[in-house]
């Protein structure tokens, strides 16, 4: 298992959580962080963002997002998941709020999720276009191995 050459393709970029209430999430984190209260954004419309949830279309599954920029090119993500399934859904009817994940900017996305799935035994659970078709994600389950929930953020070069 050559796990350095799957890492070493990509860079840290994110700690997303899931949350019941964005709103007052984003007044908490701000407060905490001695920052302005960053703006929420919906996921985009289904024509655009093609979510599958474990290979089959979810056109229902959405969310709104708000993003507090860390660090350079790192990022807290909260995430409101609205009632329909998906990975958001899922996590916060199991767990509740928390920790959804940690995300790495990579190169092809695919064709790391396919290593991870190959050397890492990693399952494959969401995927989806940025809402403004800018870029896609993979939600990737690495339970065993990791420990945790992997995103793969891949920009598209316009």
């Amino acid at each position: 298992m050559d796990v350095k050459k799957i890492v070493s393709q990509s860079k840290f970029a994110q700690v997303g959580f899931v949350v019941n209430d964005i709103e007052k999430a984003k007044k908490q984190f701000a407060l905490l962080f001695g920052c302005e209260i960053p703006p929420t954004c919906d996921c985009g419309t289904f024509d655009v963002t093609q979510t599958q949830i474990y290979g089959k279309p979810a056109p229902d599954a959405a969310c709104v997002m708000a993003f507090f920029d860390m660090t350079p090119g790192v990022q807290l993500e909260l995430i409101q998941p609205n009632e329909e399934p998906s990975v958001w859904r899922d996590y916060l009817n199991t767990y509740g709020e928390g920790i959804h994940h940690i995300a790495f900017q990579v190169d092809d996305a695919d064709e790391v999720a396919k290593r991870l799935q190959e050397e890492m035994g990693a399952t494959f659970e969401q995927e989806g276009n940025y809402g403004d078709g800018s870029g896609k994600y993979i939600y990737l389950l690495c339970e065993e191995t990791l420990k945790c929930r992997l995103e793969l953020l891949q920009s598209f070069n316009k």
